[in-house]
């Protein structure tokens, strides 16, 4: 490739980020006939191990993400049964609820968007199996700002291609205790929650998800299935994403720099200099309330602008 630098053309040798296809089937029982459940494009391993390990928690973490299993043991076997390596079946337990309406949702992901395919609003939210914990954990505001420089130090294929998304988990200390990444960001956050739940660490009571965009819907509703009760964001947050937060009474902060950081909601659990960061009288609710409202609802029947004829 050729890059310009003001006038100057040279000419340098560039790594890219992987895209490749990856659909997912399940099937009901060891002799089910295995039905298609999606299609994602994400960022495959080099190593043919790491790949099917990594493609194994991204089908789990969307199954979990979406209430369709809620434990690992609800899953027999996760097959790759092409040899293209680009297609996963998991056979989950007979006593699995699989509605058939659940699967004719037709579920298409692309790298940029998680919630591409669901026919209705309503099928936008999974419902979590247990409540957050209030004021659980307690996190120092100085060791937030630090974790933006963790995860770049941690941000292994970022570093050669620029290209990729991350999620990353820490504990109530603000330990790394996970890292996945990926073209699409909502791929990375199904990595990593299916790398916990294989592992049977789910619910994840206590921790805190960095993702290294915006936080979107669909990235905080995940984080809310997985009962994770603080989200950190580098970019910019939602009014959807933030109405998600606020209803699960989560912690929703964006914009982290390594010197400063909004906070959405959920300030009971933020300290500064071992201090609470806000009081409840402190909270101004007028300026808390959402600066970006979905519009009222319009009248029935209204006439949408059309394109004029010639």
């Amino acid at each position: 490739m050729f890059h310009l630098d003001g006038d100057m053309p040279s000419q340098r040798v560039e790594s890219l980020c992987v895209e490749s296809p990856l659909q997912i089937w399940v099937k009901h029982g060891a002799h089910g006939e295995a039905q298609p459940l999606t299609i994602t494009m994400r960022t495959p391993s080099e190593l043919q191990h790491q790949r099917d390990e990594e493609d194994a928690d991204l089908a789990l973490g969307f199954l979990y993400s979406e209430g369709l299993i809620h434990s690992p043991s609800q899953v027999l076997q996760i097959d790759g049964p092409l040899s293209d390596g680009n297609s996963v079946v998991v056979t989950l337990s007979e006593d699995v609820p699989l509605a058939p309406e659940r699967l004719s949702r037709s579920f298409f992901s692309t790298s940029a968007c998680g919630v591409c395919g669901k026919s209705t609003v309503e099928g936008l939210s999974a419902t979590p199996r247990e409540p957050l914990r209030p004021g659980l954990p307690i996190v120092q505001v100085e060791a937030i700002r630090t974790l933006p420089s963790q995860l770049r130090q941690a941000q292994a294929t970022f570093a050669k291609t620029g290209g990729l998304h991350a999620a990353a988990l820490f504990d109530e200390t603000l330990s790394l205790l996970a890292l996945r990444e990926d073209v699409g960001r909502h791929n990375a956050v199904d990595k990593l929650i299916g790398s916990l739940l294989r592992q049977g660490k789910l619910p994840l009571h206590g921790h805190l998800l960095l993702v290294s965009g915006r936080a979107s819907f669909e990235l905080v509703q995940k984080a809310r299935m997985a009962a994770i009760p603080v989200f950190v964001a580098i970019g910019a947050p939602s009014s959807l994403a933030l109405q998600v937060a606020r209803s699960a009474a989560m912690t929703l902060i964006g914009f982290l720099r390594e010197e400063r950081m909004n906070v959405y909601c959920g300030f009971d659990r933020l300290q500064t200099q071992h201090r609470p960061l806000y009081l409840g009288d402190d909270v101004d609710e007028v300026k808390n309330e959402l600066q970006c409202q979905t519009p009222a609802i319009a009248p029935v029947g209204r006439r949408l602008p059309t394109i004029p004829a010639k």
